[in-house]
C-alpha cells in the first residue's frame, strides 16, 4: 500500500469530484476549474496554482488528494531524442515505466507522440524474454498512478506545444489481471472531459488473459485489443508465455476473434522474434494457419537484450523470411524498429537495473532451464510447469 493515504485526484469521476466539491460547501462549476487545472496539458501537481479557487478550497484539495502520484521520475533519452524512457517512483517505493515514443510526419502519414504505459509494478506472467518478467509479481497500479503516466508525458510535450496521440498499455504487467483499474484508466483517457484522446487511439494489451478478453467483448470498447502471441505452438508457447498453461493458443485466439467480429475492430498480435526459438519456418507455418482469414494484424519485433537470458533477436533476413509466409496467407504484418536499446526501453529493464544483480550461480541456472525448456519445446514436449502464481482463473 502506498505511504500517502490520500488518493490521486485523476482517478475520481467528473461526478465524483462534483459531489466532493459539494460536499465542501462549494457551487459545483468549482469541479470543472478543478477538471481544467488536473487536465489542461497534463495539469498541475499542486492545487496551490489553481488561482481561480478560493484559498480555504485550494487547502481542502491539498488536504484530501495528490496531484500527482509519482514522487520521481528519471527520464533517459536516446534515438536522437525521439524515444523517452521514464522511470517513476511511486508514494511506495514501487516502480513502474513508461516509454514516449516521436514520429515525425513522413508521407501520408501525420507526426505521432506515442505513450506505452504500465497497469502493474512488476508482472506476474513471467515471460522469460521479458525484463518485467525477472522482477516477479508486484502490485497493481491504481487509476491514477496508470493515468499520471499520460499526464506526465503530456506535461513534457506541452512544452513544445505538442500533444500525446496514442497510448498504448504495453508497459510493465499484464493489463487484463488488473482490469477494472484499466478500464477506468481508460474512461478517463477517453473522456473528453478529462484527457480526451480518442478510443481509437488507445491500444490494450494482453498476454492470452481469456476472461478478460471475453469480458472486454461483452463490453464492447472501440479501442485496438492486442494480443501477444510469440508462438502459435503450445509447447513453445508454455515457455515463452506460461499463463499458456492456463489458457492455451487457440483458446486465446478463438476469444480474440470473437471480439473482433463482436466489435469490428481488428486484432493486433505481437510476436517478439528470438534467434533459433520461435522464428523457424515451421513457427511461421503455425501462425499463419492460426490467423488465417481473420481480421488481425502482426507485428514482428525483434527481441530486446535482456539480462539472464541465453536468447538474442532473430535476424533481419530471418525475421523478413518468418513476415513473407505470413503475408502470402493473407494476413497483414509489420516488421517493427526496436527503439531505445541503449537506454533500456524495454519493459522492466530500468526497474530491473535498480534492483540490482543477481548472484551469479541463479543466472547460470535460469539460462540452462531456459535452453533446456526450449529445446524440448522445439521438439513438440509440452511444459509441466504449474501456472504462474497470481494469474489465476
Amino acid at each position: 500500500m502506498s505511504s500517502d493515504a490520500r488518493p490521486g485526484i485523476s482517478g475520481l469521476t467528473p461526478d465524483a469530484l462534483v459531489t466532493w466539491v459539494e460536499a465542501c460547501g462549494e457551487p459545483s462549476y468549482r469541479a470543472r476549474q478543478i477538471a481544467d487545472a488536473v487536465w489542461k496539458d497534463g495539469g498541475l501537481t499542486d492545487p496551490a496554482g489553481i488561482r481561480t479557487l478560493p484559498e480555504t478550497l485550494r487547502t481542502n484539495l491539498a488536504d484530501a488528494f495528490r496531484f500527482d502520484t509519482v514522487d520521481d521520475t528519471e527520464i533517459r533519452l536516446t534515438d536522437d531524442d525521439q524515444t523517452e524512457k521514464a522511470l517513476h517512483r511511486l508514494a511506495d517505493g514501487a516502480l513502474s515505466e513508461s516509454v514516449l515514443m516521436h514520429y515525425p510526419a513522413r508521407g501520408a502519414s501525420r507526426e505521432r507522440h506515442t505513450l506505452c504505459i504500465s497497469s502493474q509494478a512488476g508482472c506476474a506472467v513471467g515471460c522469460p524474454f521479458c525484463a518485467t518478467g525477472e522482477l516477479g509479481p508486484g502490485r497493481d497500479l491504481d487509476v491514477a498512478e496508470i493515468v499520471d503516466q499520460a499526464r506526465h508525458a503530456q506535461r513534457r510535450l506541452a512544452v513544445t506545444r505538442q500533444r500525446l496521440t496514442n497510448v498504448v498499455f504495453m508497459g510493465m504487467g499484464e493489463p487484463l489481471l488488473n482490469l477494472d483499474r484499466v478500464l477506468a484508466a481508460v474512461e478517463a483517457l477517453n473522456d473528453p472531459r478529462r484527457f480526451g484522446l480518442g478510443a481509437r487511439h488507445i491500444t490494450v494489451s494482453t498476454s492470452g488473459v481469456v476472461p478478460g478478453i471475453r469480458r472486454l467483448t461483452a463490453l464492447g470498447p472501440q479501442f485496438t485489443l492486442a494480443v501477444s502471441l510469440h508462438a502459435a505452438r503450445d509447447a513453445l508457447r508454455d515457455v515463452l508465455v506460461p499463463l499458456n498453461r492456463r489458457w492455451p493458443v487457440a483458446e486465446v485466439v478463438d476469444a480474440a476473434r470473437d471480439h473482433a467480429r463482436a466489435t469490428g475492430r481488428r486484432i493486433t498480435y505481437e510476436a517478439t522474434m528470438i534467434g533459433g526459438v520461435n522464428d523457424t519456418d515451421v513457427d511461421a507455418t503455425a501462425m499463419a494457419d492460426l490467423l488465417r482469414g481473420d481480421h488481425a494484424h502482426v507485428n514482428l519485433i525483434p527481441m530486446n537484450p535482456v539480462a539472464h537470458t541465453p536468447w538474442s533477436a532473430s535476424r533481419m533476413p530471418v525475421i523478413e523470411r518468418f513476415a513473407a509466409t505470413l503475408r502470402d496467407a493473407g494476413i497483414s504484418t509489420t516488421i517493427r524498429r526496436n527503439r531505445g536499446q541503449e537506454v533500456g526501453a524495454a519493459c522492466g529493464q530500468l526497474a530491473a537495473e535498480r534492483a540490482g544483480e543477481p548472484p551469479v550461480p541463479a543466472v547460470a541456472r535460469r539460462r540452462e532451464r531456459l535452453e533446456a525448456e526450449s529445446a524440448a519445446a522445439l521438439r513438440g514436449e509440452r511444459s509441466h510447469d504449474p501456472v504462474p502464481v497470481g494469474v489465476g482463473e
